[in-house]
């Protein structure tokens, strides 16, 4: 799999004073630097954790800590459909509740008071029949009126919890304080590679006039022979070789491609294909 690698350094200042710095690294799949600035994702990484919550809701809020009553997969499947249904409803209406109040951030929203509000609308019938169209309905009101405070910035070090041992969780030694600490601070620094890819010429080498087993067509099958697996852009190729220019290295992997030379499996991605090794003509 293709990604993209982020490196930061992150300095943390807490309400006490206390300062400590780290680096991370982000790997992802999103490699457009133009559209997804490398800032812009280590400020978003933090959300992916707001799936703990999702988590959390369907085991607890949900279900209540109770088991599926299914015993047969097909039966636990549908189970589990009306289950990740009713979760993505609720999530829906809290969106729309929160989008009606611009400015409200989503995470505000409580998903255990949408959940008990829910079943009035089933119950009671209550606020179904309407002569007005509501931006919100009952669960978005009920949403709106208990919404909770903007989310504080908090820092600890990573935990193994032990809920069955009466000896402490471990934690891992990272520099991080050990009990949740508000943040007052936070500085991001991205880091840029230590190693540029170097600049390719302004003109190919002419080899036309060389020896078959030399020229530049049978160096490149034999490169994409030594591991038929891996997937090659152009640049990477005209990099290792470091003697045509990017503009020709398409053209010519384009050509040889539409030859059966080599496989083109998608825009910019190259393979082996099935080739002699004796030299080209």
């Amino acid at each position: 799999m293709r990604v993209r690698v982020i490196d930061a350094q992150i300095t943390v200042t807490c309400t006490d004073g206390t300062v400590f710095t780290g680096s991370y690294r982000l790997a992802t799949t999103l490699t457009d630097a133009r559209r997804f600035p490398a800032a812009v994702l280590v400020d978003l990484y933090h959300q992916r954790w707001e799936h703990e919550s999702a988590y959390y809701a369907l085991r607890h809020t949900i279900m209540n800590g109770r088991l599926l009553r299914s015993g047969d997969p097909i039966g636990i499947e549908q189970e589990m459909w009306s289950l990740l249904t009713l979760y993505q409803a609720l999530r829906t209406v809290i969106v729309d509740a929160a989008e009606s109040l611009p400015g409200t951030d989503p995470d505000r929203c409580g998903f255990t008071i949408a959940f008990q509000a829910a079943p009035d609308q089933v119950i009671h019938a209550a606020d179904v029949v309407t002569t007005t169209v509501k931006p919100v309905g009952l669960i978005g009101r009920r949403i709106l009126s208990g919404l909770l405070p903007p989310r504080r910035q908090r820092v600890s070090t990573r935990k193994v919890k032990t809920p069955t041992s009466r000896y402490n969780g471990r934690c891992d030694s990272d520099g991080r304080p050990d009990a949740s600490r508000t943040v007052t601070d936070l500085d991001v620094t991205i880091l840029e590679p230590s190693d540029p890819l170097p600049a390719l010429p302004t003109a190919s080498r002419d080899d036309r006039h060389t020896a078959p087993g030399k020229r530049r067509r049978h160096r490149i099958l034999a490169l994409l022979q030594e591991d038929p697996t891996r997937l090659w852009q152009p640049r990477d190729i005209a990099t290792h070789f470091g003697d045509v220019t990017l503009e020709t290295m398409y053209r010519q992997l384009n050509r040889w491609a539409a030859s059966g030379l080599i496989h083109k499996l998608g825009p910019g991605l190259y393979a082996a294909t099935v080739w002699s090794p004796t030299p080209l003509a």
